[in-house]
């Protein structure tokens, strides 16, 4: 009779443990579950626009070859100005357009002659982005007018690091990590007028 019973209470014993043991599995799979439902979601590296300061660090820093950071122009901004600040080197008193003469050192800034306003040239400017290697000196040459360009992060280029060096390096911490769905950031000043346009 005793033999019988502890055939039984080891058959409970394990019948239990395994029960338990099963238990806990579903509670960690089902919590691996709802973790992965409410993964946080990817995120990738952008400059703050608005907290650049133009220093130069994302040509030099960028562990590619060719920085991943690229000057863009928000178009609703630009005035058009000839002299541009952006495009000449306001230090020489020529205007042509003679490379000794633009400020950018790679030529990535180009311009396009639009029309004559009350006998004033208007140009269309633009980046050249495969010229372009993120010095981010036609940015701060643009920020004494209305700062129509400013640094981003092409995505198509930048391998998104752990760690940034470009953010690293960073004076201003304007670099910080985005969502994956919404990659860019405008100039408080761009969105303002993109929006303008768009009601």
């Amino acid at each position: 009779m005793t033999s019988a019973t502890n055939r039984q209470d080891r058959r409970q014993f394990l019948g239990g443990g395994a029960r338990t043991v099963g238990a806990m599995a579903l509670a960690g799979f089902s919590g691996f579950l709802a973790g992965r439902s409410g993964k946080a979601e990817e995120t990738v590296w952008q400059i703050d626009p608005d907290v650049c300061t133009t220093c130069g660090n994302c040509a030099t820093y960028c562990v590619l070859d060719e920085s991943a950071v690229k000057a863009v122009q928000c178009f609703d901004l630009c005035a058009m100005c000839d002299p541009c600040p952006g495009y000449f080197d306001l230090s020489h008193q020529e205007r042509t357009t003679a490379a000794e003469n633009q400020l950018c050192p790679t030529g990535a800034v180009l311009r396009t002659f639009i029309a004559e306003q009350a006998g004033v040239p208007r140009f269309e400017y633009y980046i050249e982005e495969k010229d372009c290697i993120g010095c981010g000196k036609c940015v701060e040459g643009c920020a004494m007018m209305n700062g129509s360009l400013y640094l981003q992060v092409r995505h198509d280029r930048c391998v998104n690091c752990n760690q940034c060096a470009i953010a690293i390096a960073c004076p201003s911490q304007a670099f910080r990590r985005v969502p994956a769905s919404q990659p860019y950031l405008m100039k408080k000043k761009a969105l303002a007028a993109t929006q303008r346009r768009g009601s």
